[in-house]
């Protein structure tokens, strides 16, 4: 097999002309080869330089220790390897199926820079850890001594999860209070199991709830109780809840049937993949089935809706995107895998109106051009006087990307401090919120980000839970001690 960054993904132009076929079994775009054996994982581990900069680690946020479990792969060493890369991850074969590698350690590896190809280090992780999973190499939880304290994790999604493990091996009662049916956040129901199967991410949290994690599901904090409700059940609680409200467009027309939000879009396919009674996906309502698409934004939702739609047998697909393609905050891997499978990218394009009374028939867009840097120094799109044109549509997918929902008053908890975009504000040497006790971590805090930054910062809250629990124990302690 040739030395390529791609040689673990399946080629869809080697089976598939540029126009796909109208109706595709969904096994025949698995996103990882199966084929990805111990072989392929030994060589292009052997390919990895042993660089003196590890420019692949320092990219990664976990700071994964990726050279030295490498040459423990090459070397056919594959249960160390494993085990340094769990010693930094909490979910190693996760983030090797959706880290934007290219965009981290891959895109920052020397080979890659060399004009080689970088070395395939997500897939490499992912094969490690599936294997580590199949032969029994993946311990149990080590819970330590009971504390005789408890927290409290608000959201089940990766940062949540990393920091309820961590408090548990830590010996303190934990519980996770998420508002929908399964764990896992976005992981669960955002993320296509084309590119994360739902079995890798409920293995994780069955092994959470096998160390005596307790999970709270259907439980909506503000209806079932309020933020100030869990702050008395608890030592500690943390907040890792992510953003979930979407970015509105604003145009004529917006209101029409058949324009959808892109996370319940992706909810529902999911949901579909569970074998769960999903009304309507069987409707058609979030069926992309037969249907000219247009999916209108360009980041990883974005990309997920586009595949997303190709898989239930669209009849065309669409990506209409305001900047051109190297501006786009995607992966660029995602959009190579996206063309391949058929869709049409309109680059330098935004909508103007939507057309149809009841139900959406198409979508009325202008032709942009990039003008002068914005705030973040990107340029900013701005209508290029060229004109516009006109997009036949039956679904159109908005896929802006998401916002801080207003959690003071969600939460029933006007004390809790907020910043300009709605994200929780807090102090980030102790990363407490402005209510004492209460933590905040992950998107919730930062933005919509990578899955890996909230793992990132579930391990970092973790530590400064710890501290904060530690401290207050001593004080306890301490007053205790006392003569009356």
């Amino acid at each position: 097999m040739a030395d390529n960054p791609m040689l673990s993904f399946v080629r869809l132009d080697q089976h598939y002309p540029a126009k796909r076929p109208a109706a595709v079994r969904a096994e025949d775009f698995a996103e990882i080869a199966d084929r990805y054996a111990r072989d392929d994982a030994e060589r292009q581990s052997s390919r990895c330089s042993q660089c003196g900069v590890p420019y692949c680690s320092t990219h990664c946020p976990l700071h994964n220790h990726i050279p030295d479990w490498l040459r423990l792969t090459a070397e056919g060493r594959l249960r160390e390897a494993y085990e340094l890369s769990n010693a930094t991850s909490t979910m190693p074969e996760i983030c090797g199926r959706i880290c934007p590698q290219d965009r981290l350690c891959e895109g920052n590896c020397v080979i890659e820079f060399s004009g080689h190809g970088a070395v395939t280090i997500g897939s490499v992780e992912k094969y490690i850890t599936d294997t580590a999973w199949a032969e029994g190499w993946v311990e149990p939880v080590h819970v330590g001594p009971d504390r005789g304290q408890s927290i409290g994790v608000v959201g089940a999604g990766p940062a949540g999860l990393t920091t309820a493990e961590l408090m548990r091996a830590r010996g303190y009662e934990v519980h996770v209070y998420d508002r929908h049916d399964r764990a896992g956040g976005l992981l669960t129901y955002g993320i296509p199991g084309f590119k994360l199967e739902k079995d890798v991410v409920m293995r994780r949290v069955e092994r959470l709830r096998d160390a005596g994690i307790v999970f709270h599901h259907d439980f909506a904090v503000g209806r079932d109780a309020t933020l100030a409700d869990l702050r008395g059940r608890h030592d500690a609680v943390l907040i890792a809840t992510g953003v979930y409200r979407p970015r509105a467009i604003k145009a004529p027309g917006v209101g029409a049937s058949g324009i959808v939000e892109s996370l319940d879009y992706l909810t529902a396919s999911n949901r579909k993949g569970f074998g769960d009674a999903v009304p309507a996906y069987d409707d058609g309502a979030l069926n992309a089935a037969g249907k000219d698409v247009v999916v209108i934004g360009g980041g990883d939702t974005a990309m997920d809706c586009v595949r997303t739609a190709v898989r239930q047998g669209a009849k065309s697909v669409k990506c209409l995107y305001r900047r051109d393609r190297a501006n786009m905050p995607g992966s660029q891997r995602e959009v190579k895998n996206a063309e391949e499978e058929g869709v049409e990218f309109v680059w330098l394009s935004g909508p103007e109106a939507f057309h149809g009374d009841a139900q959406v028939t198409g979508v009325a867009a202008t032709r942009m051009r990039l003008g002068a840097a914005d705030a973040s120094g990107r340029r900013a799109p701005e209508p290029d006087p060229a004109g516009g044109f006109r997009l036949d549509a039956d679904l159109v997918i908005k896929a802006l990307g998401f916002d801080a929902e207003d959690l003071p008053t969600l939460f029933g908890s006007n004390e809790l401090s907020v910043t300009r975009w709605g994200t929780v504000r807090i102090d980030h040497k102790s990363m407490q919120t402005s209510i004492d006790g209460v933590f905040a971590a992950g998107d919730i805090v930062r933005g919509a980000s990578l899955v890996v930054w909230a793992i990132r910062d579930g391990r970092d809250v973790a530590d400064k839970m710890h501290a904060y629990l530690r401290a207050k124990a001593k004080a306890a302690l301490a007053k205790e001690l006392v003569p009356a």
